[in-house]
C-alpha cells in the first residue's frame, strides 16, 4: 500500500453500535446525613448468599486453573433440582449471558443478507434491544397493556417469515406479572414450530399466582420453548454471573458450539451448587421477600396507587412524566430506586426498614404523584 493511499480516518464501530441504548444499571443511593442508605433499584436479593456458600468460595484454591467448560458438576447438581437431563442445560453468565449465547445461535443476519426478526415486549427487560442488535438481529418490540402484561395477541400479529425467536419475560421485568399457564399455551399454539419462544424466568422463585405458567413442564411439552433462569436474584449470586438456558438437545447442542469457554468460574459453580443444596434455606429466605413485597403492595393499594400486580421482587410505579421528580424524592431519603424517563419507576423489595421508608415516601407524596 503506497503511502498516498492510507486511511487516516479513526476506528469506527459497525454502525449498528452507534444506535444500541445504553444499558443503565442501578444507581447506588445517594449519602443523607443521619439515613442510612439503600439500594432499591437493581432487584437485588439483599440478604446476599447464605453462609454455606460463603464457605464454598473460600474454599476454592484452583484459582490459577480454568474451570470446568461444561459446568458437569453444576448441570448435575440441577439436573436433580428442577428434575431436567442435564444434557438440556448450557450454563452462562447470568441469564443475560446465557440469552446472549441463544440469540448469537439462532438469531442474526443470514447469508442472503436479511435479518432475523425477534420479538419481545416493551418495556421490558432493557438489555433486550442491545443484545439483539448486538447478535445482528432485528429486534420487534411490541408495546405492554396498560396494565404492564404482555399483549401476546399483538405479540401473535408481529410474527411474519423472518421471525427466529420470540422473548416472553414472565415475570415481566420492570412491571411484575407472570403469563399465566393458559396464556402462554394458547400462544404456542398459534407460533410456528420453526420459531424459538424464550420463557426469561429470572424471578420465577417469587412467584405465587397459581395460574403462572410452569416454565419447566411447558419446555417438556415443546421442542421449541427454551427456559433462561439465573442465581443472581433468589440465590443472591448476582456478583458472580451465574445463569443458565434449558432446552431440548435439538437447541442445546447449537447453543454449545457458540457458548463462551470457561464463561463461568470454578468459584461461581462451586457456590450456585452449595446454594442449590441448601433449597430450604434460599426458599426461607424468598418467602419473606415476598411476605414484604405483598405488605408494600398493601400499603400502597391503601394510600390509592394503582399498580401492576407484581410476581416478582420488585414493584412498577406507572408515573410517566413524573417518573424523575419522584427519583429525585427517593434520592433525599437516601433511596435508589430505577426510574425509566417518562414512563415509570422499579422498586425493588428490599429490608424492612428500607420498605417502611419507601411507604412512607409514597404516603408522603401521594397528592403529588397519584397515578
Amino acid at each position: 500500500m503506497s503511502q498516498n493511499s492510507v486511511n487516516h480516518d479513526p476506528v469506527q464501530p459497525r454502525p449498528v453500535v452507534a444506535r444500541l441504548p445504553r444499558y443503565a444499571a442501578g444507581k447506588p443511593p445517594v449519602t443523607v446525613p443521619g439515613l442510612q442508605p439503600f439500594k432499591l433499584s437493581s432487584n437485588e436479593n439483599p440478604f446476599g448468599p447464605l453462609d454455606e456458600v460463603k464457605e464454598a468460595v473460600r474454599e476454592q484454591t484452583d484459582l490459577n486453573r480454568y474451570p470446568d467448560p461444561l459446568c458437569t458438576a453444576l448441570r448435575e447438581e440441577l439436573s436433580g433440582v428442577i428434575d431436567v437431563p442435564a444434557e438440556d442445560i448450557v450454563t452462562g453468565t447470568g441469564s443475560l449471558g446465557a440469552l446472549s449465547q441463544v440469540l448469537a445461535t439462532f438469531a442474526g443476519q443470514n447469508e442472503d443478507g436479511v435479518q432475523d426478526e425477534v420479538i419481545f415486549a416493551w418495556r421490558s427487560f432493557e438489555a433486550y434491544p442491545i443484545v439483539v442488535n448486538s447478535a445482528g438481529a432485528l429486534p420487534v418490540p411490541v408495546p405492554l397493556l396498560e396494565d404492564g402484561r404482555h399483549d401476546l395477541e399483538a405479540m401473535i400479529e408481529a410474527i411474519n417469515e423472518n421471525t427466529s425467536v420470540i422473548l416472553l419475560c414472565t415475570p415481566n421485568n420492570p412491571t411484575g406479572p407472570s403469563l399465566s399457564q393458559q396464556e402462554v399455551d394458547d400462544f404456542l399454539a398459534r407460533v410456528p414450530k420453526n420459531v424459538l419462544v424464550v420463557l426469561d424466568e429470572a424471578y420465577i422463585e417469587f412467584v405465587r399466582s397459581p395460574q403462572a405458567v410452569d416454565g419447566a413442564a411447558t419446555y417438556r411439552a415443546h421442542k421449541n420453548v427454551l427456559l433462561l433462569r439465573t442465581f443472581s436474584k433468589a440465590h443472591g449470586l448476582a456478583n458472580l454471573r451465574v445463569g443458565y438456558s434449558v432446552a431440548h438437545p435439538e437447541i442445546t447442542n447449537y447453543i454449545r458450539v457458540v457458548a463462551t469457554p470457561f464463561a463461568v468460574s470454578s468459584v461461581a459453580q462451586d457456590a450456585a451448587i452449595a446454594s442449590l443444596r441448601h433449597m430450604d434455606k434460599v426458599l426461607e429466605r424468598v418467602d419473606s421477600l415476598v411476605v414484604e413485597r405483598e405488605r408494600v403492595v398493601a400499603a400502597l393499594d391503601e394510600l390509592g396507587w394503582t399498580i401492576p400486580r407484581t410476581d416478582a421482587n420488585f414493584v412498577w410505579l406507572p408515573l410517566g412524566d413524573k417518573t424523575d421528580a419522584f427519583v429525585e424524592l427517593a434520592d433525599a431519603q437516601a433511596l435508589s430506586v430505577r426510574g425509566f424517563t417518562g414512563e415509570g419507576v422499579r422498586v425493588s423489595i428490599g429490608e424492612a426498614e428500607a420498605n417502611d421508608r419507601f411507604i412512607e415516601l409514597c404516603r408522603e407524596n401521594a397528592t403529588l404523584l397519584t397515578v
